[in-house]
């Protein structure tokens, strides 16, 4: 049985079996939620071959985005909250005086919206459980249980998102010239059938300066395209690969490869019918059609737009007890390792998966159904910061 919110929790210096302490507010959190620290982090069965990977989610599956029952006002939500901050015009929201474990149906199809437009949200103070973050999840899609990460012991699908413990299991350290996988411009999960929607992170142990989590929105990345070049790459498919890789069974001997499924480089989200942009460095592999010269040329300007250009990121500096949810089907993040592994840093994560991507050719930008780019007087309210 959990301990109530009043049982007063001593630390003691609490080590999980992987032989690392547990921060403070991490054990704490845990305990309040009747984590048994004993078995923490549980670790999933690998599997070794590409089949094996492939027959993960190989089956259709029907995905209606929650965002698309909302009220475009999204008063349930809004008005619950002390204050609405949008962080820059084009990204990046944060709410106060709500906590996600609360909400409501209505508000939560609201919040799916808000994402949907802004990209990411952002909540501080959040007194949420691993479990409660699952049961949030699965409103906005079926929760991916990864088969090569830890996870919370009896909530699967909770990755554990600890620095030092992934740390200790590459047997590397990060350094500030080569800070590790997160530290790299990316889109979670990309060579799903049906790849990531919504991720809610929440790190309850963050670093006193410095580990920022920067996203970047593809939104804006193909409003940044001449309408000649959106001419040319709309409707074209690439190749997107998994981050980690297996042993093709028929062939052992051709060494390690990656799954790879083929979506569209533009996408059209559900609930607001905008076109992004959906590409990054780490795993889109190749345009298809293209000669491979032609594909990295062009490949290469795509994943330049993400990150070259400050004024469609947002960056988040993350406090205890903070959760950050985005939307992966618009965006790009990375995380910062200025801090470099000199504080603790412990957190859960969830991912939702979505619908299988499309493209649609009378869809319109942001710029474009926000008329962003007419006189001011013109412009669409709804959406428009």
């Amino acid at each position: 049985m959990a301990p109530s919110a009043t049982t007063e929790f001593k630390h003691e210096n609490i080590v999980v079996k992987s032989g690392l302490s547990l921060p403070e507010n991490a054990a704490k959190r845990l305990a309040k939620a009747g984590i048994d620290t004993n078995t923490y982090p549980t670790r999933p069965q690998k599997p070794d071959f590409l089949d094996q990977v492939y027959a993960i989610r190989s089956e259709p599956r029907e995905y209606i985005d929650p965002g698309t029952r909302a009220d475009p006002s999204k008063h349930a939500l809004l008005s619950a909250c002390s204050a609405v901050i949008h962080l820059t015009r084009h990204i990046g929201t944060e709410l106060h005086g709500v906590q996600l474990a609360q909400l409501t149906g209505q508000q939560k199809d609201e919040l799916g919206l808000l994402i949907a437009e802004r990209s990411v949200v952002f909540f501080r103070d959040q007194d949420i459980s691993p479990q409660q973050q699952r049961a949030l999840g699965e409103y906005y899609g079926e929760v991916e249980v990864h088969p090569q990460v830890p996870q919370v012991p009896g909530a699967p699908g909770v990755t554990v998102m600890w620095p030092d413990l992934q740390i200790r299991d590459m047997q590397q350290k990060a350094n500030f010239r080569q800070p590790g996988g997160a530290a790299r411009w990316h889109t979670d999960l990309v060579h799903e059938a049906q790849p990531a929607g919504v991720t809610h992170l929440h790190n309850d142990t963050v670093p006193e300066v410095g580990g920022d989590t920067l996203w970047s929105s593809g939104y804006g990345a193909y409003d940044k395209l001449s309408p000649a070049f959106r001419a040319f790459i709309d409707g074209k498919m690439a190749i997107y690969r998994s981050a980690h890789t297996y042993v093709d069974r028929e062939n052992p001997g051709a060494g390690p490869k990656h799954v790879e499924r083929e979506h569209p480089l533009v996408r059209v989200h559900p609930a607001t019918g905008w076109k992004s942009l959906w590409v990054n460095r780490a795993m889109t592999v190749r345009i298809v059609g293209l000669d491979k010269p032609e594909s990295d040329v062009i490949l290469n300007y795509l994943y330049d737009l993400y990150e070259r250009n400050i004024d469609i990121q947002v960056r988040f500096r993350w406090t205890p007890g903070a959760s950050a949810l985005w939307d992966n089907r618009i965006t790009q993040h990375i995380a910062s390792w200025d801090y470099e592994g000199n504080e603790p840093r412990h957190g859960t994560r969830v991912t939702a998966l979505a619908e299988k991507p499309v493209f649609e050719p009378n869809a319109p930008s942001r710029r474009e159904a926000l008329g962003l780019d007419k006189p001011k007087a013109e412009r669409e309210i709804n959406g428009a910061y």
